[in-house]
């Protein structure tokens, strides 16, 4: 028989490796037709991962990780019609059915058909609708014709698999951001955070034309990432103030457009890096950035936080100055990426050499086992992005 191993969450700082069920075609009693089963190439550690690790969600133990997931189709149910056995392909973080209203509009990160609870799925993800995810050796996609973007060359893919890995969530959400706060042609764009979704934002930045692209964050290495790509860095660990810092750069304490890259787990500035500070980023782009402009929010924000600073915070109730962004006719872009919206368009940069982003990012590839190491050297603030390689199919 078939078997699977998985990365699974089990508790509060730890990850370990399991045996799992090998996937099925099937939506729990009935069988799904529509989907397929892949052999995963490839298979991601994301920052959203990273939130349940710490124990800042209520995910459940026992839960299988992964949402970032590239791999070859080993299967294919009865209804798949354009996907086939043996093509290799990029599987959207989103969920979608590809029929509801939400779909039909292009909005796949709140399908309304694939979680009971809320509109929105993911793989491997609290409260996204239970399904398993994909840091293990095989996993089962529904809805694949919809879902699915097929390689159209699989040895050139694999010569660029560290680049297209990231087209599973990273650089279509970090893109998503720097779309969504208007950066264009000559653009002066600040990026804060730069883990693995900043630098991906700041080299989607890079292709959409800015002229300036500044990063701000607190751990040198990941600044020094930033800056051997061609950005402009900001370590908010000292006091001076964030538009000062700019100022010192651009020659105005403004940006024209700004992205939050970092979420509910953020930290104070200055003196205050120390303490935890939910709303610190979102006030802090709406000091800096020009009137009129835009902010991009892929950071991510939970309606339940266990951990939260306070009794407000663990509800994802954050002191937001809603009155400068409204003063200042801002406006703001929240929620997951619709990963279909720019996959194709950036898988197709990434293999004409337009974009590099897997060195941007810094890709680190490590084997399943290896996993736990990688999530605890990403929660110590490595300046990489681990990718799993559970068949040493990369390796190879």
């Amino acid at each position: 028989m078939a078997t699977n191993r998985g990365v699974a969450y089990v508790g509060p700082g730890k990850v370990e490796i399991q045996s799992i069920d090998f996937p099925k075609l099937a939506l729990g009693d009935r069988k799904c037709e529509h989907g397929v089963i892949l052999k995963v190439v490839s298979t991601n550690i994301c920052g959203s991962d990273q939130h349940m690790v710490r124990g800042r969600t209520t995910a459940p133990s026992g839960l299988i990780l992964g949402h970032e997931i590239t791999g070859e189709v080993i299967e294919a149910g009865r209804d798949v019609e354009f996907i086939k056995v043996g093509d290799l392909c990029s599987v959207p973080f989103n969920i979608a059915c590809g029929r509801c209203r939400n779909c039909k509009e292009g909005r796949t990160g709140i399908c309304l058909n694939v979680n009971p609870a809320r509109p929105g799925a993911a793989y491997g993800y609290v409260d996204m609708g239970g399904w398993v995810g994909g840091q293990a050796e095989y996993v089962m996609v529904p809805y694949a014709d919809f879902n699915l973007l097929r390689f159209p060359d699989k040895d050139k893919a694999m010569s660029k698999i560290r680049d297209l890995t990231l087209l599973s969530d990273i650089f279509p959400t970090g893109f998503h951001g720097a779309v969504t706060a208007g950066v264009g042609p000559g653009s002066v764009v600040y990026i804060a955070g730069a883990g693995p979704v900043g630098l991906a934002s700041a080299a989607g930045c890079h292709l959409l034309g800015a002229a300036v692209v500044i990063v701000g964050d607190m751990i040198p290495e990941r600044l020094a990432q930033a800056r051997s790509f061609g950005c402009e860095t900001i370590d908010l660990r000292g006091d001076a103030s964030l538009g000062d810092r700019i100022a010192e750069i651009v020659g105005v304490p403004e940006v024209d457009a700004a992205v939050d890259c970092v979420g509910f787990e953020a930290r104070g500035h200055g003196k205050d890096a120390v303490v935890e500070r939910p709303a610190t980023v979102l006030n802090a782009l709406m000091t800096i950035t020009r009137a009129g402009g835009a902010l991009g929010i892929p950071g991510l924000y939970v309606t339940d936080d266990p951990g939260g600073v306070d009794d407000n915070a663990k509800t994802g109730t954050l002191g937001i100055r809603i009155g400068l962004g409204w003063a200042k006719s801002h406006s703001f872009a929240t929620g997951q990426c619709p990963v279909l919206k720019y996959n194709r368009a950036l898988m197709m940069a990434i293999l004409h050499d337009k974009v590099q982003v897997a060195k941007a990012c810094n890709v680190e590839v490590i084997s399943l086992d290896d996993a736990p190491r990688g999530y605890q050297d990403f929660d110590k603030g490595a300046a990489k992005k681990f990718v799993i390689d559970p068949h040493a199919s990369i390796a190879a």
